[in-house]
């Protein structure tokens, strides 16, 4: 029996053929993962494991950087999460720096130098932010809203990306003796809106929104008036010493000590599976209402 011979470039071809087939079985995971989210099943061990075939045939830039967003949202949205990720401004003389809780608790490893450019700890821990996405874009708002999302009204048409920051606790009142404004862990956010007119920004801040600091927040900052507090977004959020609490513009900040946006660890809160069971002082985010609603106005 003769061999048949070889056709140029058949090899290549099969090889082609398996990368697609590897890519539509992926494919079709990550949509039953969209649909159950991180109630199923090793969930985060899908999505990373679908981020990195991306990476290998190099199908998306920003996976060389953020496989993991690649893999919780794919390309083009984490490529969106990863542009807009805040440059992180501390008010002067601060140490705590946001961390991932699976890693850090403690102040030991959860703060790091007062002043300068920061991206990680003293104890080598990175800087980081725990994203999550509403995309209530024409074309993903059906989806969006069949797991459990709010796109309605206003919401329509447009992308949130919220990027929560965690401390391992907050002290709003520190002159004062004993616990007074004291609580273990502390989750605080800077919340970015995306429409076709452009993009705006607001952050947590106690127990309200701010988009400009002073005393003027208040009673936003003590939960007693409720508000969205949107406003364009400037590419930066604040962070006050000891309550974490937040803004979005700052007329009067002095560059002291930052955490740029490339140093920031992008984490999805999607791909958290067993750690979303973790037990905090405070509500975490996916428990929070602004989580499916991201026009909420509580904190």
């Amino acid at each position: 029996m003769v061999a048949r011979p070889a056709i140029r470039g058949e090899r290549g071809q099969g090889a082609v053929e398996w990368i697609g087939l590897v890519l539509l079985v992926c494919a079709l995971v990550l949509a039953l993962l969209a649909v159950g989210g991180a109630r199923v099943p090793g969930a985060g061990l899908a999505s990373a494991i679908y981020g990195r075939i991306l990476c290998a045939v190099d199908l998306a830039d920003v996976c060389s950087s953020d496989p993991e967003l690649v893999a919780a949202y794919g390309p083009e949205l984490a490529s969106v999460v990863r542009s807009n990720a805040p440059e992180i401004r501390y008010e002067a003389g601060m140490s705590a720096l946001p961390v991932d809780f699976r890693a850090c608790r403690d102040a030991e490893c959860g703060n790091g130098p007062s002043a300068g450019e920061v991206a990680a700890s003293a104890s080598g821990e990175p800087v980081a932010a725990f994203v999550h996405v509403v995309d209530c874009r024409p074309g993903a708002a059906a989806a969006t809203e069949s797991r459990g999302f709010d796109c309605s009204s206003s919401r329509e048409g447009n992308l949130y990306v919220q990027y929560w920051l965690y401390y391992e606790d907050s002290t709003s009142v520190r002159d004062l003796p004993g616990q007074v404004g004291h609580h273990e862990d502390d989750w605080e956010s800077y919340q970015l809106r995306i429409t076709p007119e452009g993009a705006d920004a607001r952050a947590s801040s106690h127990n309200g929104y701010d988009y400009e600091g002073g005393p003027r927040n208040w009673l936003s900052d003590a939960g007693i008036a409720h508000r969205s507090a949107w406003g364009p977004a400037t590419g930066s959020t604040y962070v006050s010493g000891g309550s974490h609490a937040g803004h979005v513009r700052e007329d009067d900040w002095v560059p002291g000590r930052w955490t740029a946006p490339g140093d920031l660890e992008l984490i999805p809160i999607e791909t958290l599976d067993a750690a979303r069971r973790t037990r905090f002082a405070i509500d975490p985010p996916w428990r929070k209402p602004v989580f499916r609603d991201p026009e909420d106005e509580a904190t």
